[in-house]
């Protein structure tokens, strides 16, 4: 075998049957792959334009195609056709050598895709050359009254505007590419009625789907496409094409022609319009740049096509014969409930491909973990996402190697508990922290504040009073579930306050963007926060504020010492606050519905410097926060709250807290560490400045602690399992191990 046929020729539906040609092959025990076998898999195969065919023959021609089937079988048992110097490569790497009919077969329909302005050869000019005289299968075809002229006319009665091809495809009800699975369709019947009635005007026609990548506007176009087979479409309209990716990037100004020429009397779907405009170096297919400009002047076909906000801004907008020729459609994110919907519609297919059942409440789940967790992509794609990761996760339980819940082997079920383990891949939030009830959780929300931020009970206490009445949906839908001012002396608690509310709303104390104001005190460094201007160097790296929260929405969002920004970061808040929103350098908005945002200041530090915040000291307080924050900020927020110094015995239980880290960082280098009492007691007594409140524990525990456990490791590296009892006397702290076998060494030794 000298060459191999170039799988480029080939359209997806005629590769699936050469495939199935070449295992039937190895399977009738023959040397070459004959027309007879793959005659045989096109018999088998349901989902191609040729089994269409075939399927009008048996309905409205009387063809017994199972007797033909029969007698397909025989021949292929029987027949032998020499092989010629020509083979086929199968998915899996295997070479078939392919008989001199076969050879002669795939030339002929070549040419007739060729004389029909098709790119690849499909099951339908297979089948048309099965059935004409030069080709063995003819004469099995014939008896049954088909031939190359009687397939023909079938497949013209099967689409009178667009002859069957592995080019544009005119789509029957799952209206997507010939060379993509089909996908289920979920009608968004409100914007389906505003697409009608645009394509239905006399004039501008043409619909631009304007959306964030991921939200559907494709699956829009295709739900139309549902509407227009079934007879339901709009009045005039006769078909819908899509060219397929494949043929564009081989050829995409012959691709485009012959979309256009199917696509009279109906639509052309053009995905991702901006890959045609721009100029060279911009856009990816200049060549057909004139002939869909051409289109949009005219009103047949009907162009829709789709782009992202950014791309019609920055491409589209400004092109005047698509902006003045088309209307722009919106389409935003669906809710969770239609995209449960969506989820319910793709479930067979999902459970086609991982072979396997998924449980009503892992859809449920996945939409409301997705818009949750995965805001970085839009629904219904992220939801799509975790339920494809779900599946995958699921079927590896029958793996040897690596295996997930190997238990689970003989199972096929995918539940919620398969959609929070693979949420908590994606996400790295815990899975336990996926899986608490919230009304539960938050109902016990002081509680677990509490276990982290100790001695500031009253601030507490204010913060879950706001957060909690946000979460049953008493406040306005478009404004930040909290708005903090968290007042008081350096280190008792402002920002680990944050952090906790961060992990306890959020799954994770990364769900906090802290910004330092003092970082933004001149006007220009404003530009850090929202981002540069179109145009301007680093426009599309976003701003710090607004692109972080665009693509993770659940977040905290702290602004440490506001007082130090320039005024301006006033005029922010107050919209961020108010209208729940911020507009970036490039005009793209970030909704801030779904955040806490928490002031931090040093005003009024020093009367707050005490144990009780009395009336009189708030008050004293407010006088001075009153000097630099404007009235308007201060009666939008939800709280301002006051965090009192702390009291010795609030350092101790503190300084407890922060040992108990200490074990746990030791835990994983397979240390146990032990504190007595008195080593409790004598590291207290080091902090000469409790005024700073926690902050010097910190540094305490660092040199005392830290720094002689890390000599002893440089200098012993213990076994895992060392017990390092930590204790005191009058010189300081001491060290001793003790080691598996309970013998015991001093550290300073």
């Amino acid at each position: 075998m000298t060459n191999t046929l170039n799988p480029a020729l080939l359209a997806s539906d005629f590769d699936a049957t050469l495939n199935d040609a070449a295992r039937l092959q190895q399977e009738y025990r023959q040397s070459t792959l004959m027309p007879e076998l793959i005659l045989l898999a096109l018999l088998r195969r349901r989902d191609t334009p040729a089994a269409r065919a075939l399927a009008m023959f048996e309905s409205s021609r009387g063809v017994e195609l199972e007797q033909l089937e029969r007698q397909v079988h025989l021949a292929c048992a029987n027949r032998r056709d020499a092989g010629g110097r020509l083979g086929f490569v199968t998915g899996d790497g295997r070479q078939v050598p392919l008989s001199r009919q076969s050879i002669i077969l795939i030339d002929d329909a070549l040419a007739a895709a060729g004389k029909q302005n098709d790119m690849r050869v499909d099951s339908a000019h297979i089948l048309q050359m099965l059935a004409s005289d030069n080709v063995s299968t003819s004469g099995l075809l014939r008896p049954h009254g088909i031939t190359g002229r009687t397939v023909a006319d079938v497949l013209a009665t099967l689409r009178p505007n667009d002859p069957v091809s592995g080019g544009a495809d005119a789509h029957n009800h799952a209206s997507v590419e010939q060379d993509n699975p089909p996908r289920a369709v979920y009608e968004r019947e409100e914007l389906l009625r505003t697409m009608l009635n645009i394509i239905t005007q006399a004039i501008n026609r043409h619909v631009i789907l304007v959306g964030p990548a991921g939200v559907g506007k494709r699956t829009l176009a295709a739900s139309l496409g549902m509407l227009i087979d079934r007879g339901e479409g709009p009045r005039g309209i006769h078909g819908f094409v899509r060219i397929a990716e494949a043929e564009l990037l081989d050829d995409d100004l012959k691709a485009m022609r012959n979309g256009l020429d199917r696509a009279r009397g109906g639509i052309l779907c053009l995905p991702n319009l901006q890959r045609f405009f721009g100029g060279p170096g911009k856009a990816q297919f200049t060549r057909s740049t004139a002939l869909i400009q051409k289109t949009f002047l005219g009103t047949d076909p009907v162009l829709i096509a789709t782009a992202s906000d950014s791309d019609w801004d920055a491409k589209l907008a400004g092109e005047q014969t698509v902006s003045e020729h088309s209307q722009v459609l919106r389409v935003p994110e669906p809710s969770i409930s239609e995209t449960i919907e969506m989820l319910i519609r793709l479930r067979p297919q999902l459970e086609s491909d991982y072979k396997l059942q998924i449980a009503d409440e892992a859809l449920s789940l996945a939409a409301g973990l997705a818009k949750r967790y995965l805001a970085a992509m839009p629904l219904p794609r992220s939801a799509e996402s975790l339920l494809h990761r779900s599946a995958a996760l699921v079927n590896m339980s029958k793996q040897t190697q690596l295996a997930y819940r190997p238990e689970l082997a003989d199972g096929s079920t995918l539940d919620a508990e398969d959609i929070m383990l693979s949420a908590s891949q994606m996400t790295g939030v815990p899975v336990n922290k996926l899986g608490e009830d919230e009304r539960l959780r938050y109902a016990s929300m002081v509680e677990h504040l509490k276990e982290r931020l100790i001695g500031q009970d009253r601030a507490v206490l204010a913060v879950s009073r706001a957060i909690k009445t946000a979460r049953v949906g008493l406040k306005e839908p478009q404004r930040p579930i909290g708005s903090f001012l968290f007042l008081g002396p350096t280190g008792v608690g402002k920002t680990e306050l944050a952090r906790t509310l961060a992990s306890f709303m959020f799954g994770s104390e990364s769900a906090m963007l802290a910004l330092d104001m003092s970082e933004f005190k001149d006007e220009a460094s404003l530009n850090r926060l929202l981002g540069s201007p179109s145009g301007y160097v680093d426009s599309a790296a976003g701003g710090q504020l607004t692109e972080r929260v665009r693509k993770q929405p659940y977040l905290i969002v702290l602004f440490d010492e506001v007082e130090k920004a320039h005024p301006r970061v006033m005029d922010l808040l107050l919209q961020m606050i108010e209208e729940g929103r911020l507009s970036d350098g490039r005009g793209r908005s970030a909704s801030f519905s779904d955040t806490v945002l928490i002031l931090t200041s040093n005003l009024g530090s020093k009367v707050l410097a005490t144990p009780v915040v009395s009336e009189q000291v708030r008050d004293a307080a407010m006088e001075q926060v009153h000097t630099w924050f404007r009235p308007e900020l201060l009666n939008r927020l939800d709280e301002i709250v006051m965090f009192n110094a702390l009291a010795p015995e609030d350092l101790g239980a503190i300084l407890r807290l922060m040992l108990r880290r200490e074990q746990d960082l030791a835990r994983e280098r397979g240390l146990q560490l032990e504190f007595s009492e008195a080593a409790m007691q004598w590291l207290q007594q080091q902090n000469e400045e409790p005024q700073y409140g926690a902050r010097p524990l910190l540094r305490i525990i660092r040199r005392a602690v830290r720094v002689p456990l890390a000599d002893f490791l440089l200098r012993a590296n213990p076994p895992g399992n060392t017990t390092i009892c930590i204790d005191a006397d009058a010189a300081g702290l001491t060290f001793v191990t003790i080691g598996a076998d309970g013998r015991q060494v001093s550290l300073q030794d």
